[in-house]
């Protein structure tokens, strides 16, 4: 029990209901969100951020871009993007616009291990739980968004969250009417237009709307023959309900991408080998490389009555496609049911369909055996490759050829979830609430093929008129359905103490989650290879009898529970600094694709059994706020157990996990920034990242049986900078503002061994990619001052304003000193011009 002066207690708790008025959300679902402003109080603190940049005062390390800062980037950029402006945070785009992807770490948590969320649902891939850059929402409906850099919310409904999330909070409707459209051009054909309605206050009860939509086309950056072509839709409605700040809201949205891929080459420096997609080139060496052109193809007609080969027309990465359709429904809610007791419920829905293209070269006859020269007339997709058993695909008249078709990798998902949670204030300084969150996924995975047009592009980008033998039976090159359930239950606690000097916060979290998974195909190693047979269950039986060692298809149903513990204080040292520490505890459990994999074993093996890797996360650090200066630095530790590890192999289209045991991460990151008079501001901040893998990694045996081990004692994992750096400074001229940017990203190993890529003895690249700095401009003019109204502006991005040449993203090259990556070539020099009309 806290004992208070009657003033101190009046002081306090005009403090927390002035907290509940000012502070903005912070956190992901509705009831995150209400406990937290709850929590947070207001002394001599800013909560109003500086820069755009906002620092809560909570015990987690956590920070927030507005639309201060969202606004100066490039229209209908990916948020991910935008979040590059954080410490720790560290992405490399794929293009400038924010349509074709791109690879994202938060102190080396790679984003399988980054829950992301929306208005509080997650939007991780509920198999891989990988994020999807350029499926995000379109950044001029997004209020905030605010990076938990080491931890996660104790209602968060994920199973990926080891590590960092990221939360994106979309604005409500205005009170007033208002128009606006945004149009935006630039190089390589970039062409986007955004639209927005305001319904403002539409009845005595306060209900009013918003509703927006938006198109962006653009050439591919390289390779000279695709597009990418992105169409969305958002919604929301908000009903106040009284005025204690309860309300419900309905937000809807749907986003269609119809990309391309592009700019992805090997990782190797050979100067013999030209530029370009192919397994056989090699990434650029200078600036003028970069913009390399794929000659148009055409598949020849086939010959009647000769066993024609397949053409290599269509076969190179720039031809797949990436399509995706995604959608959902969500609703936040807050209903006071006392002047204690305060219920939020979060329910949602969803829906994914995507691919990720790729060809493949069919068979018009039966199954041949490679190694005896065997025809069996059967059909199936065996070895990774389609056998049709008497199905002209050429239209030639015979049945004898060799036919490149499409393969996409299928995955539609349907998920439902709800977070639930009430909240008890037990008085002003003491309050508690219990959470309840449920996630449903159902995942199904399938290969249907499909014919290419004549220019070696697909003619059905998700294979939806699937081809099928001379029976009937669909040929896909997997089949999977995976149930992927979460039942969860939290509790919080959150109390002031020391005359509101010291806040502490205690939870905990106790997941429940059930993989129900089935493969309707045959396992035919433990790399995660199948044979698939579908609906023909009698060459199936023929097949697997001339191959005893396959494993038939089965279902199988794992559980995991965890119990996850966290604890946070802070101490406000003074009316402006704080000291705060925070330790949690995360969990990722492994993903479908790694479940699958272990198909390939006895049920009862432990192979068969992967554990789930979980982290213990520490923060430390030191926080300032005034009214002109913000600024923070936090020290952190995270030690992995069980740490999952995975490279992909982009040719084979399969993805090889493996586990590195135990694995330590420790850092530091900072952040500072001044306002000190209206007219500028400067942002500086910086991170420092050290991993230490704990020991050396099996990867095999000898044909004795003797294991071998890779060299990843002592070293660091593959893919994260070593260190990043940036600042942005502004400042605004009258109608006239103008913003400079500029981040340095470290070095990252290609490898776990920390080892050159090195090739029949030839080293053919370095142990890690160079490091590189990005600078950004933007300039905007208002046109208020000839009586436009302030929504009506021009506005002029310049990325990568020196034209830097630098190695984007890049595929994990796992532990071998052998594997080249692919890497995306770092996005050029590019200027887009926008001009914006609103009222």
């Amino acid at each position: 029990m806290k004992f208070q002066s009657i003033l101190s207690t009046a002081t306090s708790s005009l403090a927390v209901g002035a907290a509940f008025l000012a502070v903005p959300a912070f956190a992901q679902s509705t009831g995150s969100v209400d406990f937290e402003e709850g929590t947070i109080v207001v002394t001599g603190q800013t909560q109003n951020g500086v820069a755009g940049v906002k620092l809560p005062n909570t015990s987690k390390a956590k920070q927030v871009l507005t639309q201060d800062i969202i606004q100066t980037q490039v229209p209908g950029q990916t948020i991910n993007d935008t979040i590059n402006l954080m410490p720790g945070v560290s992405f490399q785009n794929n293009d400038a616009f924010g349509s074709s992807g791109g690879t994202l770490t938060i102190r080396g948590f790679d984003d399988s291990r980054i829950s992301q969320t929306v208005d509080g649902i997650p939007l991780n891939d509920t198999g891989g739980y990988a994020l999807y850059s350029n499926q995000q929402i379109d950044p001029e409906i997004i209020e905030q968004v605010n990076v938990n850099l080491g931890t996660t919310d104790v209602d968060s409904p994920t199973a990926a969250a080891s590590g960092s999330t990221v939360n994106i909070r979309t604005r409500n409707p205005f009170d007033d009417f208002g128009v606006r459209f945004l149009g935006s051009a630039g190089d390589f054909g970039f062409f986007r237009m955004f639209g927005e309605i305001d319904t403002g206050v539409l009845n005595s009860s306060g209900t009013k709307a918003f509703f927006s939509a938006s198109k962006a086309v653009n050439n591919t950056v390289y390779g000279g023959i695709g597009q990418i072509d992105k169409t969305q839709f958002n919604a929301k409605i908000y009903q106040p309900l009284g005025d204690n700040g309860d309300f419900i809201s309905v937000a809807g949205h749907w986003n269609r991408n119809r990309n391309n891929f592009f700019g992805s080459t090997p990782l190797r420096v050979d100067p013999t080998r030209v530029v370009g997609p192919d397994s056989s080139n090699r990434f650029p060496l200078t600036k003028d490389e970069r913009f390399y052109k794929i000659a148009d193809c055409q598949i020849p007609a086939g010959v009647t009555g000769v066993a024609d080969s397949a053409s290599s027309c269509g076969s190179l990465y720039d031809y797949r496609f990436n399509p995706s359709d995604t959608g959902n429904i969500r609703i936040n809610s807050r209903f006071t049911l006392s002047d204690k007791l305060t219920l939020n419920v979060d329910p949602s829905i969803q829906y994914t369909k995507a691919n990720g293209g790729g060809t493949v070269v069919a068979r018009e006859g039966g199954y041949t055996n490679a190694a005896t020269g065997i025809t069996t007339p059967i059909s199936g997709y065996i070895g990774g490759a389609p056998y049709f058993n008497g199905v002209d695909l050429n239209g030639d008249g015979d049945t004898r050829d060799q036919v490149r078709i499409l393969a996409p990798s299928n995955t539609e998902t349907w998920r439902i979830g709800v977070i639930a949670s009430l909240r008890y204030d037990i008085n002003d300084f003491n309050r508690v609430r219990v959470a309840y969150s449920y996630d449903r996924g159902r995942h199904r995975q399938t290969g249907e093929t499909s014919l290419l047009k004549s220019n070696g592009f697909g003619s059905d980008v998700f294979s939806d008129n699937a081809l099928a033998d001379a029976d009937g039976n669909i040929l896909q090159k997997r089949d999977r359905l995976s149930y992927a359930i979460l039942h969860q239950v939290s509790g919080e606690y959150s109390g002031d103490y020391m005359n509101d000097r010291v806040h502490l916060n205690l939870g905990v979290r106790a997941p429940f989650f059930k993989r129900n998974l089935t493969n309707n195909c045959l396992a035919t190693s433990a790399g995660g290879f199948v044979d698939c047979f579908t609906t023909n269950t009698a060459d199936q039986a023929v097949y697997a009898g001339a191959n005893p060692t396959y494993k038939l298809p089965q279902q199988r149903t794992l559980n995991y529970n965890r119990v996850l513990p966290t604890a946070g204080v802070v101490f406000d040292a003074t009316d402006h600094a704080s000291v705060f520490f925070n330790y949690s505890k995360g969990v990722q459990v492994p993903g479908t694709d790694n479940l699958y994999q272990s198909f390939w074993y006895a049920r009862d093996e432990d192979a068969a059994n992967p554990k789930p890797e979980s982290t213990d996360n520490f923060d430390l650090g030191v926080r300032y706020s005034s009214g002109i200066i913000q600024a923070s630095v936090t020290g952190w530790y995270t030690r992995y157990t069980n740490r999952l590890a995975s490279a992909y192999d982009r040719d084979l289209d399969v993805t090889i996990y493996r586990n590195l045991g135990r694995v330590d991460k420790y850092g530091v990151d900072g952040s500072f920034a001044v306002q000190p008079i209206p007219e500028f501001s400067l942002y500086v901040f910086g991170s420092y990242l050290k991993s230490k893998i704990k020991e050396n990694v099996e990867t095999g045996v000898t044909a004795a049986g003797d294991p071998i081990f890779a060299a990843t004692k002592g070293k660091r994992e593959a893919g994260a900078p070593v260190y990043t750096l940036g600042t942005r400074a502004q400042g605004n001229l009258g109608p006239v503002e103008l913003g400079v940017q500029v981040k340095r990203t470290g070095p990252r190993y290609v490898n776990d061994q920390n080892l050159p890529i090195v090739i029949s003895g030839a080293q053919v690249y370095a142990k890690k990619t160079p490091a590189y700095t990005l600078v950004d401009l933007d300039a905007k003019v208002k046109l208020d001052f000839i009586g436009l109204g302030d929504r009506t502006f021009l506005q002029l991005n310049v990325v990568n304003l020196f034209d830097k040449l630098y190695v984007g993203g890049f595929d994990g090259a796992g532990t071998s000193q052998t594997n080249v990556p692919n890497a995306f070539i770092g996005t050029p020099r590019t200027f887009i011009g926008s001009v914006s009309f609103g009222f």
